[in-house]
Formats: C-alpha cells, structure tokens, sequence
C-alpha cells in the first residue's frame, strides 16, 4: 500500500564539510528513490494538493509520470503552468502550500512533491532531451516587463506561449532578480537560474540586462514607444532597518547589500573577484526569516568563527522554513531567542564591536497572529561582534511609483494592483509580485506572474481596460 511506504528523505553534504564549501547542501533524489516516493502518491480524484499550489501545477500528473519511469513526460506537465520548476523545487515552501494540503499528511508524512519537482527539473536539464519551442509572435502586440524576478520570469513565459513579442528590462548584470542576489548558491545555484531564463530566450522572449526603468527611460517612454502594455515586477529590494543606535557603523550590513555582494558579485571568490566583503570572526544577524538564516550561513562559509541569530520571538514563530532552521542548526550557527538589539557599539574608528540586547517575552498575539515580543526590564547584556546583518524584511523598491505619474500606492510605498487582473490605476499598466503584495514568496510572486499574463491578453486582445 502507498501509505505504507515511508516518505523518502532526500540526502544531503554533512554539516562539517559544507560549511566549507558553496556547494548545494540537498544531493537530490535519484530515478529509484524518486520511482519510490512518487508511488506514495494517492492519485486523489479531487487532488486537494493542487489547490494549495499558486500555480496550480497538475500535481498528480507529473507524479504519475515519475511512477512510470518518464520523467520528461512529468516536465512536459510541470511545464504547462510552471515556468521554473527547477527554482521551485528548491526554495518554495511546499510544506504550507501543496504538500500541507495532501491527504497523507492528515496521518503522516505528505508526498514529497518539492523533491518530486526538482528531480524532474534536473533529470531534464541534465538530460536536455526537453525542447524549447519557439513562440510565434502571431499577437503582433509587443509587452515590457520590468524586473526579471520571479513574477517578471513567469508573465515572459507566459505570454510568449501566447504569440506575444516581450522583452524583459532588468537593471541588474545578471537575469533572475532575487533568485540571483537574494539566495545563496548552497540553496539555488546560479547556473540553475540562468538554464530557466535561457529556456525563456529560447521561447523567444528578450532579456535587456542593465537597463534600469524609473531614471533615464520611465514607464511612460515605453508606452509611447511602442510597448502596448507593460508589466512592473520590480521586487521589494529596500531594506528595512532598526532605527536604533550605531547602525551606521562600519561592519552593519543590510541583508541585501551583504548577500549581493556574495551572491551575485561573488565576493566569497575575493580577491580573483574584486569585490571585498568584511568576513567577520563575530557576525550577529539580526531577523528569523529565510533571509536571515541564509546570512548566516553565508557569514559561516565565508570563514566567520561564531554566527548568531538574534530574533525577538521564540523559535515557533520564526517565519523561516523548518529545513532551513534545522540547517543553520546542523552549521552550527546560534540562535539567540527572544532577543532583540538595542544599540550597536562601535570603537574609536567608527566600526562595530558589539551589540547590546534586551530580553523578550511574548504577550499577546499582533495582527500577523504571532504573540507580540514585549522587553524585559533590567534584562540588557551585551555580544561582541565585528559583523552584524539586519535581515528584518524589506520594503518595495520606490523607482517605478516615483517617476510614473497616475500610479496609484499604498501608505507604503507598494503599487495598488487588482488582486485577480493585476491591473493598476494606470491603462495599460499591471503589476505584481513583492511590489504590490510586500515581500512574499518566490512562488506567490510567480502566481502573480500567471495573473497578469492572463489579464494582458485579455486587455490587448479585447482593448477593454
């Protein structure tokens, strides 16, 4: 019987090796172990798992297909609504959205759909027997996307499938927006990412690399260009801080600048990169989110001696993956909980030297349901540090509202989009991803990528706004 058969455990580098290396730490299922788990697979006749999938990815189907041994039949399924399944079998958070919805799961382990998805996406790009086909761009209608991103990714491939002629515009060096800057190599290798943007310009979709909307070239110039619709996908890349003492000491990174400078400028191959990154023996970061954890386990790699994780609400809140806390844990990384900063010290020359912290306790839940952290009286003690990363979120990236007139925003800052149409206050104009809904997941904002495609067509199809 299928529910018999334990959920199969992906394996992994050991802790005492990777924390020396950038490789990936999941190895990746191989054909039998994969065979193996995707027979756990029900095969439900109402498949409450793909309801819980933002993209709505035929999950059954793709599952049938790794059963009977056609992987590049499961990609073909995957394919039809996921423009990057290898990404997502890697960072998305299938435990809250498919597999939290599988019917395995209201007695045991659910199917392990995000390990499924991977192997298929690794199977076809180790194998390339997958052929990408062109587009025909039969709509003679032409569409902009603003950042390259998840959301912008997605919308590109989308309506390339649909005959339209799109160029993606992103202000970067390199295509993929967060999925480059943002997510260390050990987590989503580089190479990866830029196999699904090539499977995009195979699609014939056009990717402009280092042109930044919103300065020289705004929104309205590519309207009056001859863009019939365009697509703001632009991220939320301003980091959010403290506000507290010393934060402006040498040593205080964002989360967004440090792993930007490791990520994608590959500072940890410093100095055959020329781009230096303070290593720190002591390096405190600061938040309990993805983000964080993959700081520190960055700061880890990059040689530091001792990395904590200070997060002002107990481990149960914490709004990283349980995988990726577990993680941290194995690397040895230390969480310092129910803590939060106060002040940063510096010494005589302007650079950090410690951080000092307050107890928490948590009181009552706050709008996000989590109990609210309150501070303990009297209870303040101090870490020394040389290196400290603030990773408490980020803010939506101001560029594309300031210098496109007739954009309606939100107190904050985030474009205000219809949640079904994407569309914007302004004609001709959607958005979507972490610039209208906050930051959010790789696949939330992949989801909006579908949406907006959709509701394009729909616009250059009928002219009705």
């Amino acid at each position: 019987m299928a529910d018999k058969i334990p959920r199969q455990k992906m394996p992994q580098q050991d802790p005492a090796k990777r924390i020396h290396n950038f490789n990936e730490v999941p190895l990746g299922y191989d054909e039998k172990t994969a065979v193996l788990e995707a027979t756990r697979c029900l095969q439900c006749k109402r498949p409450t798992c793909v309801e819980g999938c933002p993209v709505n990815i035929n999950i059954p189907g793709f599952i049938k297909a790794v059963k009977e041994g056609n992987p590049l039949e499961a990609f073909a399924v995957i394919k039809q609504t996921n423009s990057l399944p290898a990404v997502c079998g890697r960072v998305c958070p299938q435990e809250d959205q498919c597999e939290k919805l599988c019917v395995l799961a209201k007695k045991g382990d659910p199917v392990a759909i995000g390990n499924l998805e991977r192997y298929v996406a690794d199977y076809e790009r180790e194998k390339q027997h997958y052929t990408f086909t062109k587009g025909e761009t039969v709509k003679g209608k032409r569409v902009a996307i603003i950042g390259s991103g998840p959301a912008g990714l997605t919308a590109a491939g989308d309506l390339a499938r649909m005959g339209y002629s799109v160029t993606v515009f992103e202000a970067l060096h390199k295509a993929g927006g967060v999925l480059v800057y943002g997510i260390p190599e050990f987590r989503l290798p580089k190479d990866i990412v830029q196999y699904e943007v090539d499977a995009l310009k195979a699609m014939g979709v056009t990717i402009e690399l280092s042109r930044v909307i919103g300065t020289a070239e705004t929104v309205n110039d590519l309207l009056s260009s001859g863009f019939d619709a365009v697509f703001v996908a632009t991220g939320a890349g301003l980091p959010l801080f403290l506000d507290i003492p010393g934060e402006n000491l040498q040593g205080v990174y964002s989360a967004n600048e440090y792993l930007t400078r490791s990520n994608l400028m590959k500072a940890y191959r410093f100095p055959e990169y020329d781009t230096p990154i303070v290593k720190g023996e002591k390096v405190a970061v600061v938040g309990g989110g993805n983000v964080a954890m993959d700081s520190a386990r960055t700061a880890l790699r990059l040689g530091s001696k001792e990395v904590y994780i200070i997060y002002r609400r107990s481990k149960k809140e914490m709004p990283a993956r349980i995988e990726e806390v577990e993680r941290a844990e194995e690397e040895g990384v230390i969480f310092k909980l129910l803590t939060n900063p106060v002040r940063f010290i510096g010494d005589e020359k302007g650079r950090v030297k410690a951080v000092e912290c307050i107890q928490m306790e948590l009181g009552e839940p706050d709008a996000s349901g989590r109990r609210s952290p309150i501070p303990v009286k009297g209870s303040e003690f101090i870490i020394d540090i040389d290196v400290a990363i603030i990773a408490i979120g980020n803010g939506p990236n101001p560029l594309i509202p300031k210098t496109t007139p007739g954009m309606d925003t939100t107190k904050r800052g985030n474009i205000i989009a219809d949640p079904e149409t994407m569309k914007t206050s302004k004609r001709g104009v959607f958005a979507g991803g972490d610039i209208v809904t906050g930051a959010a997941t790789v696949i939330q904002a992949m989801g909006a990528g579908r949406k907006a495609a959709k509701a394009i067509d729909e616009y250059l199809s009928t002219g009705v706004w």
